[in-house]
């Protein structure tokens, strides 16, 4: 499985995100799109907004669940399928 995060150095709800995960020893990347403007378009291209934090989890057969906003019941239902 692969974690992505795409967020903001200055957003507090990315930063939640990030730091429930880590408490759970999920390993995830950090993508900041106010640092690489590439990887803004690449979250407008897979999102189809701006929202930060989006997090796209991709699972070993391809399969991908995206959530927007820092959302504990989806993250935790996402991961345990």
């Amino acid at each position: 499985m692969i974690i992505k995060i795409y967020k903001t150095t200055t957003c507090p709800y990315c930063k939640m995100e990030a730091e429930y995960l880590q408490s759970k020893g999920i390993p995830f990347e950090e993508i900041y799109v106010d640092k690489d403007p590439k990887a803004v378009q690449e979250m407008i291209a897979e999102s189809g907004q701006m929202g930060v934090p989006f997090t796209v989890i991709t699972k070993d057969d391809d399969s991908k669940i995206s959530i927007l906003g820092f959302d504990k019941q989806k993250l935790d239902n996402a991961l345990a399928r």
